[in-house]
């Protein structure tokens, strides 16, 4: 009797593998039969090589991994795959989404003072509004035009920069640069998106996340906390810039971590979702005929097209994941993606499911560091997607979609849709 040949451990890190699409095959391969699987890091794009890490693909081993803060931990070695420049580390390590508890709880109770249920519903009359306006200008341009659309700069970024900008309360003037910002930090590994990498002295690539490259971000923060400080208003920066118990260099990481992480959610997950709908009209039709409802359909489209595909853990002790043995100091990632697409736990999971319940997706993490701005970003998609339903009755692709080079953002570049 032959026994089946196992596959090798496909290439998961590479980001340019991004540019076509998330390789589901291949996680199905880690899944089935390499679940804790050991992957190079070789240099990629003028970006050095690294030590190698373990990718960690199937679901109830990524929620593992997110619970358990004591084993895995974001503090040792932060949270992103490319280990930052040791002399950057202490600086990273301060934000709220690079500490274990109990540092992490402090600031995270803090920082939902103000990202509050009630202020964010506040946000929903201005953002369906948005939405309505946005998508309106989009197709009238296109009927004057060729007849086509690309949501992505027309509406989906617009979207999510004026919403968080509001949110925070950044003048209208000043608007622009929170995206500047975002694309460096989140698209440093996509020549197109973010340029080719700022290099220091000896020619190495400037990390995004370094003190260096983030000067200009935290200068505006302190600017626009003390003009909150004089000009209070009904905005999440005036209510940090008031608390007594943040220090300034916990607001300005606040600032970048809520204009990163708070636009690129939604910038990344509407148009992932709008182009799961155009390639599934029958799903489509259902939604619009009001078969199925708004609430599931975010959550089935965020565990179709999660926003982030990767995040890191560093092993704080030896242990043990999925029978492979873990040593202290191994970097331990998370695939969200993978773990959506989980046949142990998901019914059929290659199938879009608008009405799929229960859905334990993992797009916004899980355990201490789950997501904070889930709320909001769920309230975003659900408005634009009810404005969407309105106003395109047939969303067809007039070509294919642009995809960000990135092992960590699911990003859509550009989304070009025929109107009819």
């Amino acid at each position: 009797m032959s026994v089946p040949e196992v596959p090798p451990v496909p290439d998961v890190f590479d980001p340019r593998r991004y540019a076509a699409g998330v390789p589901h095959d291949d996680y199905r391969v880690l899944r089935d039969h390499h679940p804790v699987a050991w992957q190079e890091e070789p240099e990629v794009l003028g970006w050095p090589a690294g030590p190698g890490f373990w990718a960690v693909t199937r679901h109830a081993d990524v929620v593992r991994v997110l619970k358990d803060a004591t084993s895995y931990s974001s503090h040792l070695g932060a949270t992103q795959i490319r280990d930052p420049d040791p002399a950057d580390l202490p600086f990273i390590r301060s934000m709220m989404l690079n500490q274990d508890p109990p540092g992490h709880g402090r600031l995270r109770r803090l920082v939902s003072r103000a990202f509050t249920p009630g202020r964010v519903d506040r946000f929903a009359a201005l953002a369906r509004e948005r939405a309505r306006t946005l998508l309106a200008g989009a197709l009238r341009r296109a009927r004057e035009g060729d007849g086509t659309v690309d949501l992505v700069p027309s509406v989906t970024d617009e979207y999510a920069l004026l919403n968080l900008a509001d949110l925070l309360g950044v003048p209208e003037g000043d608007r622009r640069l929170l995206l500047h910002w975002t694309q460096r930090v989140i698209g440093y590994q996509d020549p197109d998106e973010a340029g080719p990498p700022v290099r220091d002295a000896t020619g190495r690539p400037v990390d995004p996340r370094s003190p260096a490259m983030l000067k200009e971000m935290f200068a505006y923060a302190r600017q626009l906390a003390a003009h909150k400080r004089r000009h209070p208003a009904d905005d999440v920066m005036t209510t940090l810039a008031a608390d007594t118990e943040l220090t300034d260099a916990e607001l300005e990481m606040f600032f970048f971590l809520l204009t990163v992480a708070g636009n690129d959610t939604v910038r990344s997950a509407a148009p992932g979702g709008l182009l799961a709908l155009a390639e599934h009209p029958a799903a489509y039709a259902s939604l619009r005929a009001r078969r199925i409802e708004l609430p599931s359909t975010v959550d089935e489209l965020l565990r179709w097209h999660p926003p982030v595909l990767t995040f890191r853990r560093t092993a704080a002790r030896d242990t043990e994941l999925a029978g492979r043995r873990i040593r202290a100091g191994d970097k331990v990632v998370v695939f969200h993606a993978s773990a959506n697409r989980d046949e142990r736990v998901f019914a059929d999971p290659a199938r879009l499911d608008l009405a799929r319940s229960p859905n334990p997706h993992v797009s916004f993490g899980d355990g201490p560091h789950v997501c904070l701005g889930a709320h909001f970003a769920r309230l975003q998609l659900r408005l634009l997607y009810a404005e969407v339903l309105c106003v395109l009755p047939e969303p067809r692709l007039a070509a294919p979609p642009g995809r960000l080079v990135s092992n960590f953002i699911n990003g859509i570049k550009s989304l070009p849709l025929q109107v009819t």
